[in-house]
């Protein structure tokens, strides 16, 4: 909204032109949105429903019983002035938006549930919200790739072979860069839709999964977004490092770019909550969030692999338990059987229940170190990622 508003205002006073600045944006509405989730946290949580426990992990596990759960739907809500002020925001973006909304929103409802909902019924529900959203990016940021011809910079940053591809196509497809290769990919819906939607849910449900540990998701999370926030504005939004890259400019990462870290800022402020012993937990709602966004703003970068480096730790932690289901039932099916003492059935999943179970560790010890590994793993496949190409 101020973006637009900027253009009325500017003849009565010239600094309202700074309100077009997208460096100005992304500062306000990451601090707007942490001081509103801050503030309004602690005066609203007490009409959170509360949480159960986990029986299953013993003591340790029934740490959670009584607490406000399902905070991840207030954050959000208070992320949501935010957004509508600073993030200025296409048809179809909006769409993106509302798409991660709904998706938090099931999260909620499942949260407050007496009996929690089947995983038939979520799946189901994941798969709608993802295809959803996997179509509502095609739609607004696909292009007829024959049109990047008449870009000047566009022959010598991709060469001959990668224009002669891009003239041979005359309807909409998404560009994708790939990590290890120069060129590019011009991917039709029917490719793109169904490999996004995947990507979608299956970093929703590893976020969700991590989601057992105070401060852990959140934390994480926010890290991966803060790093997709530089990704966005300084590497894929900027022309001269993009070029430098031999990545395609995306004309809108700079918007994106403001969308994660306003949800960042808001999820920094209920982490100041979350600390361990913490007062009130995420839940489904925050966490479903938070993973579909993240793989939303790796879509926005052109380059879905890069979920690899941004949220290694997610994707083994939580998504090492889907991994891991998937391998047993396939091997019943085959007729082989992993017996109980074998290594993949030792390890505990998600990872952090098998560090705390097996190994001993505190829950301020999985914080620590899980973090410590996501900073230092991170940069690592990022320049595998992006410079070796």
């Amino acid at each position: 909204m101020l973006y637009y508003l900027a253009s009325y205002l500017t003849p009565y006073y010239g600094p309202f032109r700074l309100f077009q600045s997208h460096a100005l944006l992304l500062a306000g509405g990451a601090v707007f949105a942490a001081l509103l989730s801050v503030v309004a946290l602690p005066r609203l949580w007490k009409r959170l429903p509360k949480d159960h426990g986990k029986a299953i992990l013993g003591k340790d596990g029934m740490k959670s019983a009584g607490k406000p759960t399902g905070a991840g739907f207030l954050v959000t809500l208070t992320a949501l002035p935010a957004l509508i002020l600073f993030a200025p925001l296409s048809f179809w973006d909006a769409a993106v938006v509302a798409g991660l909304y709904a998706a938090m929103l099931f999260g909620y409802l499942d949260d407050r549930s007496e009996k929690p909902w089947g995983q038939l019924r979520k799946g189901v529900l994941d798969a709608v919200v993802s295809i959803a959203i996997a179509c509502f990016i095609f739609l607004g940021h696909s292009q007829v790739p024959s049109g990047l011809v008449a870009l000047p910079e566009f022959a010598s940053t991709f060469g001959a072979d990668t224009i002669q591809a891009a003239s041979a196509c005359d309807t909409a497809r998404m560009i994708v860069w790939m990590p290890f290769v120069k060129g590019l990919w011009f991917a039709p819906w029917w490719i793109y839709v169904p490999c996004a939607a995947f990507l979608l849910w299956f970093v929703m449900n590893a976020t969700n999964c991590s989601d057992g540990v105070d401060g852990l998701a959140g934390s994480l999370t926010v890290i991966t977004l803060v790093m997709l926030a530089v990704i966005l504005y300084i590497v894929v939004g900027y022309r001269t490092v993009a070029h430098y890259f031999l990545i395609p400019v995306y004309a809108e990462a700079a918007r994106w770019a403001i969308v994660v870290m306003t949800v960042a800022g808001a999820f920094a402020g209920y982490l100041w909550y979350n600390a361990e012993p913490s007062k009130v937990l995420m839940g489904d709602a925050g966490s479903r969030f938070l993973g579909m966004l993240v793989a939303t703003a790796c879509l926005m970068t052109g380059n879905p692999f890069l979920i690899l480096a941004l949220s290694p730790v997610v994707l083994v932690n939580g998504g090492g338990g889907l991994a891991k289901l998937v391998l047993l039932r396939a091997a019943k099916r085959l007729g082989f059987d992993i017996g109980e003492g074998s290594v993949i059935r030792r390890i505990r999943f998600p990872l952090h229940d098998h560090c705390k179970k097996n190994l001993g560790w505190s829950n301020a010890q999985v914080l620590m170190r899980f973090v410590l590994l996501q900073l230092v793993v991170m940069p690592l496949l990022l320049v595998l990622l992006m410079k070796i190409r």
